[in-house]
C-alpha cells in the first residue's frame, strides 16, 4: 500500500475549535442515508426508536472522540435494504446479523486478516472503488431529488453558490429550505411539534430476544451479503479517504475492521442496528465543513438527546427534512468522494485497473474489489498486456 503524504491538504486547514459553525454544519452531512435508513427500521420493521437512536448517539461520540476526525457511524445499507424490503425479516433477525457482523470484523482485525486483504488492494483500486461508491451515491440523490425536481435545483444551486461561505455553512441554508418545504407541504406540523411531550424513556436490553435461529438467519440472509460492501466501502475506502484528508491523524484497516467488530457487537444489545464507518459519511461530512471528530460528536449528542427524550415524535420530527433536501446532501457527498478519486496513477495499466474496479463497483463493492485485484494482478504477471 503506498504510504500517505504527511503534508495537511490545503483544502482542509486545522482548526482550533472542535465546535465551531463549520462542524456544526458538517454534522449535518450524513443525514441523507441516516433519516432513510431510520425511517425504514422504524415504518416498515416496527423497531423502537429510542434503541437505534440511543445507540447512533453513543458510538457517534465515542468513535469522534477516539478518532478525532469525521469517520461516521452509518447504517449497514445492503442488511438495511434487505431489511427494510422483505417481510420475511424479523427484528430479532437484524440484532443477530449485527452480531455475526461484530464478531467477523473483530476476528478480521485482531487476527490481522484485514492486513493481508489490503495489501493487494493498491492505489487503482482503492481510487476505483471510492469513484464507484461516489456515483452510486450521487445516483441515489438524484433519484431522492426527483420527487420534488423544482425544490431540489433550487437548493442545489443554492449550495453551490455557499459551498465557500465561511460565514453562513451552505448546510444551514439546505436546513432552512427542508423546514420552509415541509411547513409549506404540511401546514400543521408546527402545531403538532408544539405538542410533542418530552419524557425520558431509557433504552432496554434485547439480547434476550435473540434465538439461535434468529442468529443463524440474520446472519445468512443478511450479515454475510453485507461482507463485500463493507470490505470496499467501510474499511479499505473509509481507510483511503481518512489518510488522504487527515495524514496527521492515520487510521488502518485493521484499526477499523476492529472498530465496526465493537460497534456491531455492542448496538444490537441495546436496540441498534448495524453500522459501519461508510466512506460516503465522511465524504458528506467534509463537504459541508467538518474538520475534526467535533462534527461526530455534536450528532451524537444531537441523536442522544432525542433518543432519550423525543424518541416517540421520532417520526415527527423527520418530517422537518423532506426526501429532496435529503437527495441534494446525499448528492454533494457523492461529488466530494467521486472528487477525490482525481489523484489515481495516469499509466494506462493503473488507469484500466481503476476503471474496471470503478465499473464492477457500480454493480457490487465486492465484486469491485475482486474484478481490480484479478486484473491487477494478471498485468503484474505479463498475463494480460494492455
Amino acid at each position: 500500500m503506498p504510504q500517505p503524504s504527511t503534508a495537511v491538504p490545503p483544502e482542509l486547514p486545522p482548526v482550533k475549535n472542535r465546535f465551531d459553525r463549520s462542524e456544526w454544519a458538517g454534522a449535518f452531512g450524513d443525514l441523507g442515508t441516516l433519516i432513510p435508513f431510520v425511517l425504514g427500521y422504524i415504518t416498515v420493521m416496527k423497531l423502537d426508536p429510542l434503541g437505534i437512536l440511543f445507540m447512533f448517539g453513543v458510538l457517534l461520540i465515542v468513535c469522534g472522540t477516539y478518532y478525532k476526525t469525521p469517520i461516521p457511524v452509518q447504517p449497514m445499507k445492503a442488511i438495511g435494504a434487505a431489511a427494510i424490503t422483505s417481510q420475511a425479516v424479523t427484528p430479532a433477525m437484524v440484532y443477530g446479523a449485527g452480531l455475526f457482523t461484530g464478531f467477523f470484523w473483530l476476528v478480521m482485525g485482531l487476527t490481522n486478516t484485514i492486513n493481508l486483504v489490503a495489501k493487494v488492494a493498491t492505489k487503482p483500486i482503492v481510487r476505483g472503488i471510492v469513484l464507484g461508491l461516489g456515483f452510486l451515491f450521487i445516483r441515489d440523490g438524484m433519484r431522492m431529488m426527483s420527487t420534488d425536481w423544482a425544490v431540489a435545483l433550487l437548493a442545489l444551486m443554492i449550495t453551490f453558490l455557499m459551498l465557500g461561505n465561511r460565514k453562513i455553512p451552505a448546510m444551514f441554508a439546505l436546513l432552512v429550505i427542508g423546514v420552509i418545504v415541509a411547513s409549506v407541504k404540511d401546514p400543521g406540523l408546527w402545531a403538532r411539534l408544539a405538542a410533542v411531550d418530552v419524557g425520558l424513556r431509557l433504552p432496554q436490553l434485547t439480547l434476550g430476544a435473540i434465538t439461535w435461529q434468529d442468529f443463524l438467519k440474520g446472519t445468512i440472509i443478511l450479515a454475510i451479503p453485507q461482507i463485500p460492501l463493507t470490505l470496499g466501502n467501510a474499511v479499505i475506502a473509509i481507510t483511503a479517504e481518512n489518510n488522504r484528508l487527515f495524514p496527521h491523524r492515520p487510521v488502518t484497516e485493521k484499526k477499523i475492521a476492529i472498530s465496526q467488530g465493537i460497534m456491531n457487537l455492542l448496538s444490537p444489545l441495546g436496540g441498534g442496528i448495524p453500522m459501519c464507518h461508510g466512506a460516503g459519511g465522511m465524504a458528506g461530512h467534509v463537504r459541508f465543513g467538518a474538520h475534526t471528530g467535533g462534527a461526530t460528536v455534536i450528532l451524537g449528542c444531537i441523536l442522544l438527546a432525542v433518543a432519550l427524550f423525543l424518541s416517540d415524535s421520532v417520526l415527527l420530527l423527520f418530517q422537518m427534512f423532506p426526501e429532496n433536501v435529503l437527495g441534494v446532501i446525499l448528492f454533494f457527498a457523492g461529488l466530494e468522494l467521486a472528487a477525490s478519486a482525481r489523484d489515481v496513477p495516469r499509466e494506462k495499466n493503473d488507469f484500466y485497473v481503476f476503471l474496471v474496479t470503478a465499473g464492477f463497483a457500480l454493480w457490487n463493492m465486492g465484486a469491485g474489489f475482486l474484478a481490480g485485484v484479478l486484473l491487477d494482478q494478471l498485468i503484474r504477471r505479463n498475463i494480460v498486456k494492455l
